[in-house]
């Protein structure tokens, strides 16, 4: 019995959340919060994912691009105000964040009242640092990673668990650490 009610809840979710996402492919599943906190911003997911996690759109302008084959561990978090692009055949693990801004502005009197607009949903997204991410195919983030603002993960990268990537990974290597730097070459 508690099978089916977990059964429905899930799907209920999706139907939920698939309203929310201006593309979601065939043979996708989410099971996701999506918080778009801008309507004009876009959501696109390829055929046959798994989404798990959040997905969050800041703004107008913000762009979520998940291609096909692509799997988004629970309660990994996608934070987007500019774009982030996840190409295909990429696993993201558990508790990742994935962020392609600072959230805030560095200057004090620029995020003094933050609190107050973002309760508004009013935030001056204009004050705050942000560059595209992407995540290239065949790539595999491990668990709690954080990716930053500007990163690009080559094809077949693997960023061990636990690493804070704040500059670009080249293909087909190993980065771990805080920050993440390169510990091997794979084939």
């Amino acid at each position: 019995m508690l099978k089916i009610v977990i059964s429905l809840i899930k799907k209920l979710i999706h139907l939920i959340n698939a309203q929310k996402i201006n593309f979601l492919g065939n043979k996708s599943i989410i099971h996701c919060i999506i918080e778009k906190r801008h309507k004009s911003s876009q959501i696109m997911i390829g055929q046959n994912c798994l989404i798990n996690g959040r997905l969050v759109t800041e703004a107008s302008k913000s762009h979520i691009e998940i291609k096909e084959n692509v799997f988004i561990g629970g309660k990994t978090i996608l934070d987007c105000l500019n774009k982030i692009e996840i190409e295909e055949n990429v696993l993201v693990s558990y508790e990742c964040i994935i962020a392609d801004h600072d959230s805030h502005s560095v200057k004090v009197d620029e995020r003094i009242n933050d609190l107050e607009r973002f309760k508004k949903n009013q935030m001056r997204w204009s004050d705050v640092a942000n560059q595209p991410i992407k995540i290239c195919k065949n790539a595999w983030i491990g668990t709690r990673s954080i990716i930053l603002k500007g990163v690009t993960i080559g094809e077949g990268a693997i960023v061990a668990a636990g690493s804070v990537v704040t500059k670009d990974v080249p293909p087909y290597t190993l980065v771990a650490g805080n920050p993440a730097i390169i510990k091997k070459k794979l084939n």
